[in-house]
């Protein structure tokens, strides 16, 4: 710990003298001017625009559209923050840098739409995003002096969506765009929904608690933040516990957020959600497409993997549509270190690798005709436990095979079919006793669940427990894998949550976090046996034959229940175990079904009622999980 201590002493105060360093590089090279740029429809846009003082030579345009802000506010303040990460090296390149509030957000005008839809038949003054990023490209080309011509837009999360739209616009002067972990379907599997099911904590804190002001009226143009509702307690388990009822969640938040009501109005994926789905706005796209995510995002991992896909499967035969996914949590490729996420180490910084052999150049390349891409793969995508990056042609790679994991008796995870005429294994769900997404209390959803170890819940007689021998062999996995499970329950409905998961060795030497400081022997999380998250995915049953018209379990009745799980990039090392879990309830991370075929987001408390879940893996009912195994 002393060492670890002087370490901090040493290298802290150089981090911060590095800051200060560039932060007057820019204060010395950049200035900074705020305009309001009119839309076709007449709305004024806020813009905070970032120019390099030099007039030798004509600069490239990056621009970010964001609804959380483009402060700071004021044409004599520097966005510092961007200038301690690596977005310094776009200063140092002489880009012309940018930020807009979005149309109805903070120093904007207009009204503020969640997710807009796409419309691709837009007439004379209807607007979308991809409108608003075409007016906004176009008054930007024709209005900043020194401007070479050529626009390039990024952003991660929501900022990943409006790149997504920006690229809808096909302005003639865009020519790269980087949608990073973008938001793109909220019913099926980024942030609010994943399969039907509600991700009630990222949805009540992202339009409450964060005090964003998401979805109040937004009467005129401010850059006053909203007030937040806040939390009475700071343990969430506890809290969403004793809420109860999403209804008894809607009076906390009260009338003030019209998507809430939205939220609430629409339970099944109809019209609403499927006009938001950003993959609409994939067709036809001419820019160069670069498109990052995390495979730990507890966000928009969903939306990067399927983005990509759609813009594949949307512009056959285009130039450059390519996918990155790293070993991230949301937005982590944009940090400075890349190198863990909570106890498992990635054995570099991928970080700082993603950006000085991707980004960077990726932008350099289509806006100021500098390096070479070629080196760029279609797919390259960090295989975690091997810890190794990988360029693929393709993905899903063509090298993949589907190989079966038969769930068997007592607790057994095998290749082959089950034998046995009648086995299955049984376990009591009880809406009073969901099972925790994490094993610590918090007050806030945690990023790091997404490799926690599930030791925890393996210990829990609601959470059946499978696993394969010792590995004799590496089992990478690579692509979607896909959960097959054949059961009954006792009640209408409920929701199954399918985790896939490394076990590590009993006994095993392993250094989980800092590779810059040495910890003492008691800190050090204790590895051996350590059962990481893979990956883990939760389906709302009533969805199993389809998302758009729900349908009640038969009580008994057997029935399949089959969905993906997402897609994967992960090696079981030789010597490790693949181990599957299986629950009903990820509180409260989602939200609690009440194993009763009512309206959940109306639901009483008297709805919520136990569940005999079965699943069978005999030789005519074999519950399975079909892995993508790469050879």
């Amino acid at each position: 710990m002393k060492k670890a201590l002087l370490l901090l002493m040493i290298f802290f105060p150089l981090f911060i003298l590095a800051q200060q360093e560039d932060s007057v590089w820019f204060a010395q090279h950049y200035a900074k001017k705020e305009v309001t740029i009119p839309m076709r429809d007449g709305i004024k846009l806020f813009t905070s625009i970032y120019y390099p003082i030099d007039k030798n030579e004509k600069h490239p345009i990056l621009l970010t559209r964001t609804p959380y802000s483009c402060a700071p506010y004021g044409s004599d303040k520097l966005d510092a923050a961007n200038w301690y990460s690596y977005k310094k090296n776009y200063a140092r390149e002489g880009y012309i840098l940018i930020k807009q509030d979005v149309r109805g957000r903070w120093m904007s005008e207009g009204s503020f739409v969640n997710v807009r839809p796409f419309n691709a038949n837009k007439k004379n003054s209807e607007i979308d995003e991809a409108s608003d990023s075409y007016d906004t490209i176009d008054w930007l080309i024709k209005n900043l002096e020194n401007n070479n011509g050529k626009v390039g837009v990024f952003g991660i999360s929501y900022p990943g969506f409006y790149s997504t739209m920006a690229a809808a616009s096909n302005h003639p002067a865009l020519m790269a765009v980087s949608p990073q972990a973008p938001v793109t379907n909220w019913f099926i599997g980024d942030d609010f929904h994943h399969n039907g099911a509600f991700f009630q904590m990222d949805a009540f804190d992202f339009y409450s608690a964060l005090g964003s002001g998401f979805g109040q009226p937004h009467p005129k143009p401010t850059a006053i933040p909203a007030n937040s509702i806040g939390y009475p307690i700071h343990d969430n388990y506890h809290f969403y516990l004793t809420t109860g009822t999403l209804a008894n969640l809607t009076k906390k938040l009260g009338d003030s957020v019209a998507f809430w009501k939205d939220l609430m109005s629409h339970p099944n994926y109809d019209t609403f959600w499927q006009a938001r789905d950003a993959r609409n706005a994939t067709k036809n796209v001419k820019p160069a497409m670069l498109w990052v995510g995390g495979l730990f995002d507890a966000e928009d991992n969903w939306g990067a993997w399927n983005s990509y896909k759609a813009a594949e499967a949307n512009n056959k035969g285009k130039d450059f549509n390519k996918l990155v996914m790293g070993p991230w949590y949301h937005g982590q490729w944009a940090s400075n270190d890349g190198t863990h996420l909570g106890n498992v180490a990635f054995g570099s910084n991928t970080a700082t690798w993603y950006q000085e052999n991707i980004e960077i150049p990726f932008f350099n390349y289509y806006l100021k005709g500098k390096g070479d891409i070629s080196k760029i793969s279609e797919a390259t995508i960090f295989l975690s436990g091997s810890n190794e990056w990988k360029q693929f042609a393709q993905w899903p790679p063509a090298e993949k095979q589907e190989k079966v994991l038969y769930l068997q008796s007592n607790g057994k995870l095998s290749w082959s079919i089950p034998t046995n005429i009648n086995g299955f294994t049984s376990y009591l769900s009880d809406p009073s006793k969901p099972v925790p997404y994490t094993e610590d209390v918090h007050f806030n959803r945690t990023r790091n669940y997404m490799t926690d170890d599930q030791r925890f819940a393996s210990r829990r007689p609601d959470v059946l427990v499978f696993q394969t021998d010792t590995l004799n062999e590496d089992v990478t996995v690579a692509g979607n894998v896909v959960a097959d499970l054949i059961t009954s329950i006792s009640t209408t409905d409920a929701d199954f949550v399918v985790k896939l998961i490394d076990v590590f060795p009993d006994y095993l030497s392993y250094t989980p976090i800092d590779i810059y400081a040495e910890k003492d022997a008691e800190s050090k999380y204790p590895m051996g046996g350590y059962q990481m998250l893979v990956h883990g995915e939760i389906f709302r049953g009533r969805f199993r034959n389809s998302y758009e018209k729900p349908q009640a379990f038969t009580p008994g009745k057997i029935d399949e229940v089959k969905y993906k799980l997402g897609d994967v990039a992960h090696t079981f090392k030789k010597g490790h175990r693949i181990m599957i879990q299986i629950q009903s309830s990820w509180f409260p991370l989602a939200d609690r079904n009440p194993q009763k075929f009512v309206d959940i987001y109306h639901a009483k408390e008297s709805d919520f009622q136990k569940a005999t879940i079965n699943i069978f893996h005999n030789k005519t009912g074999s519950s399975k999980i079909i892995l993508p195994v790469l050879k």
